[in-house]
């Protein structure tokens, strides 16, 4: 799988349970598990993989089922360890793919900047958040790229534009075989004196989803026109469970791991729904969640 790693700095575990690192508390082991101690550690790393070696990047697995087979190849987690933030000099704000995009929010309510709150609303990481597009409270985080910092197989980094890449809602289509380790933010300087938002923010959202239960966030998208959850709420599954997984009472969006919940649970209640919905309304929801791994 790899050459010697007699240079690497970071945590190299084998057979790691992923249940430890989804929010979703459930899924299967995986092969090899690597934490770098940092961007280069992460570079030199990469380039010793072999070229066709399955790689999977985690942070904080918010959005993320790995099914109970388990997960080939390697996962590669950068929370906490790509973590480096700062205020450039030419006003951008630049975040390493581990950063929380909680800790870029209050980043830019301590630098003055604006437009960044919304942020503190995504369960996710900078790496994961420009992958996906995330977005949450109706504003979304390619509004804010100015450009981005890739890695390649090789352990090369990349600056790329922002205009490099095609960005829909929750979608971003990349170069292959190129990862985000770094994005450059931009933020306007706030017109006057305010006081920050998040806190409203996210009391609006721990009043309406079931904050606290192990979930993975949305798991639908929206589909045009129209919610989820409103959708999923029609078909009256609020409260619906398969083995330990349930509909949230409180948000149809969320499926909650209610009862030690598999993954086989979650995946299985995921298809009941879209299937539910299909027949009720027609219409086919398509997940926000990304379902990876090997079936038991």
């Amino acid at each position: 799988m790899m050459v010697a790693l007699s240079d690497q700095r970071g945590n190299l575990l084998h057979h790691e349970s992923m249940a430890r690192h989804c929010s979703w508390r459930s899924g299967g082991k995986a092969d090899v598990y690597y934490e770098p101690a940092d961007k280069e550690d992460l570079a030199l790393f990469l380039n010793s993989l072999i070229n066709d070696e399955s790689i999977t990047w985690l942070g904080l697995g918010s959005n993320l089922l790995v099914r109970d087979g388990g997960l080939r190849g390697v996962v590669i987690s950068v929370l906490n360890r790509l973590n480096d933030i700062s205020l450039l000099d030419n006003g951008l704000v630049y975040a390493e793919c581990g950063v929380t995009c909680a800790k870029l929010a209050r980043f830019c309510q301590q630098h003055g900047l604006a437009e960044a709150d919304f942020l503190a609303g995504i369960p996710g990481t900078v790496g994961g958040a420009l992958a996906m597009n995330a977005g949450a409270f109706s504003f979304e985080t390619w509004d804010t790229v100015d450009s981005v910092e890739m890695l390649n197989r090789q352990g090369e980094f990349i600056k790329r534009n922002r205009d490099e890449f095609v960005v829909a809602y929750r979608s971003v289509q990349k170069v292959e075989d190129e990862w985000f380790s770094a994005g450059y933010f931009r933020f306007p300087r706030q017109a006057r004196e305010r006081s920050s938002t998040i806190k409203s923010l996210l009391e609006k959202r721990n009043a309406t989803q079931p904050i606290g239960l192990p979930s993975c966030g949305s798991v639908f998208k929206n589909p045009p026109g129209d919610h989820a959850a409103r959708l999923i709420e029609a078909c009256d599954l609020k409260g619906f469970c398969i083995g330990g997984a349930c509909v949230s009472e409180k948000h149809a969006n969320f499926i909650i791991n209610a009862n030690q919940a598999s993954a086989s649970d979650i995946e299985d209640l995921i298809l009941h729904v879209q299937q539910q919905v299909k027949q009720v309304h027609g219409i086919e929801l398509k997940t926000e969640v990304r379902i990876i791994g090997e079936r038991p």
